[in-house]
């Protein structure tokens, strides 16, 4: 029998908790579960407000993984949903507003995703983002040399940028911004991956073309586009371990140390205990910077 938890006053099955997730370090749903509520007080923020993308692994990663962008069938009616426009036509997706909505949806065994922008103002950008994905025997060190130019780079436009990793390979880059279109963003974030690969033409390529990604690191602007997703801030990851996108420091970054830049659901939740949200300022709308002209 499926037990029901009882979450701020709403009923919800758990199922499968014994399950094994991640096989590589054994962990299973009610661990994912655990994780999630513990971690709930950092990932809700991040997540409050933007229509969510699920990529779903319910057999962990080496099962069926997909994604599921409209309202799953069998969502409960209390949990909020936002209408987004698409080139088909408007559809309805997913907000997590609160706990029991987060638990709900962490039940399915999902990866969180999230637009660069607010239900209210589609396609208005408050967040940019770098993806930055290595092309073996390109790794994490290389990475974090791109991290870094990138983090003066915008600097010098008054763009303060926060790391974290990306839960695979790579990086990522967020920052605030405000009043600017996602075309806008788009174009201003290709703008600077393309300096970096002047800059930097041994490791960075800022085209996706798969032939000319060995021993560089691609430097992926297009998750601006408003029709595309990222990966949210404390978001487990579809891997054999239980790896999580979590956001680390700049003196992190400056070691290059994978070691310091490989993070597991335990690890994140020892950090937010004792470090907090190290990406709560990109939740500051007084932080937010305009794009240069």
């Amino acid at each position: 029998m499926t037990p029901i938890t009882e979450v701020e006053g709403r009923r919800i099955p758990l199922s499968n908790l014994e399950k094994v997730i991640h096989p590589e370090d054994g962990f299973t749903k009610g661990e994912l579960l655990h994780y999630y509520a513990t971690a709930a007080g950092a990932l809700l923020p991040h997540l409050r407000d933007r229509p969510v993308s699920f990529l779903r692994y319910p057999d962990g990663p080496r099962g069926q993984v997909f994604f599921s962008k409209n309202v799953p069938p069998g969502t409960p009616e209390w949990v909020t949903t936002a209408e987004v426009p698409r080139s088909e036509g408007p559809s309805r997706m997913v907000m997590v507003q609160d706990l029991p909505s987060l638990m709900w949806a962490a039940n399915l065994v999902t990866e969180f995703h999230t637009h660069q922008w607010r239900a209210d103002a589609p396609g208005e950008a408050d967040r940019l983002v770098f993806d930055l994905d290595p092309g073996p025997p390109a790794g994490i060190g290389e990475c974090c040399e791109v991290a870094l130019w990138l983090r003066d780079r915008l600097a010098e436009d008054g763009v303060e940028a926060y790391p974290k990793t990306s839960g695979s390979k790579g990086l990522h880059l967020l920052a605030a911004v405000r009043s600017a279109s996602s075309e806008r963003t788009s174009a201003y974030a290709k703008a600077l991956a393309v300096e970096a690969e002047a800059a930097m033409p041994r490791t960075v390529l800022h085209r996706m073309t798969r032939s000319l990604r060995p021993g560089k690191v691609f430097v992926d602007w297009s998750q601006n586009a408003a029709k595309k997703t990222t990966a949210a801030p404390y978001t487990v990851r579809a891997r054999p371990t239980a790896a999580v996108s979590a956001p680390v420091t700049w003196d992190e970054v400056a070691s290059g140390a994978p070691e310091r830049l490989a993070l597991r659901a335990p690890d994140v939740l020892t950090r937010l205990e004792r470090d907090g949200d190290l990406m709560a300022a990109l939740l500051d709308p007084t932080r937010a910077s305009p794009l240069p002209p």
